[in-house]
């Protein structure tokens, strides 16, 4: 029930995005990024209170949550060189993470089972997202211009590296954060906690 309960909340969040972005790729990775780096740090964050507090180790997880946060931090610094926000985008940006922030804090708290599910889903739509970005790069809908300095740095790309090569390593990222995020809430639906697991390795 609650994996159903993730799976319908997640897809109720793309309709209203796709009528408010429509094929602006550039800005809807931005609100996607804005939003993707708030779990990894507040998963991390409430698991590195609890290790304090039981004196336990992690197995990793702390970590790999931080570094999921980082990861999808560095997605947002690289389409803001890429994509020109209006003010009114950053706006709903500001408005949107805020609620989610909360929201998936008490989430976590309540059922950190639920709490990964909704990432793993929500990462399963980013995935999505930038294929048909990719789609749109191919038949020139969009064009594949330079890749940013920083997504060249980041990334370690070719100094001749495109568009279209940083829309493929963050959506392998993105791919990665959906299996982290599922994998972890399948520990919890066993009935372990996360530190009897240890945790994937990083993403670059």
């Amino acid at each position: 029930m609650l994996d159903k309960i993730a799976y319908y909340t997640v897809k109720s969040l793309r309709f209203p995005t796709d009528i408010f972005f429509q094929r602006r790729y550039g800005c809807r990775a931005m609100m996607l990024e804005t939003v993707a780096a708030v779990p990894g740090m507040v998963g991390g964050m409430l698991l590195h209170l609890r290790s304090l507090r039981r004196f336990e180790q992690s197995g990793g997880w702390i970590r790999a949550l931080l570094e999921e946060a980082e990861n999808e931090r560095m997605h947002l610094m690289t389409f803001m060189e890429v994509a020109q926000p209006r003010w009114y985008e950053r706006a709903l940006v500001i408005a949107v993470q805020g609620v989610f922030f909360n929201a998936y804090f008490f989430g976590y708290l309540i059922s950190p089972k639920f709490a990964h599910r909704v990432v793993g889903y929500l990462e399963e739509e980013a995935v999505h997202s930038y294929t048909e970005f990719l789609k749109d790069l191919d038949d020139g809908k969009i064009d594949n211009v330079p890749a940013p300095a920083i997504a060249i740095d980041y990334w370690r790309l070719p100094a001749n590296a495109t568009l279209k090569d940083v829309v493929t390593v963050v959506r392998a990222d993105e791919a990665h954060h959906r299996d982290v995020n599922h994998f972890a809430s399948d520990v919890y639906y066993q009935g372990m906690q996360l530190k009897a697991t240890p945790a994937p390795i990083g993403y670059h």
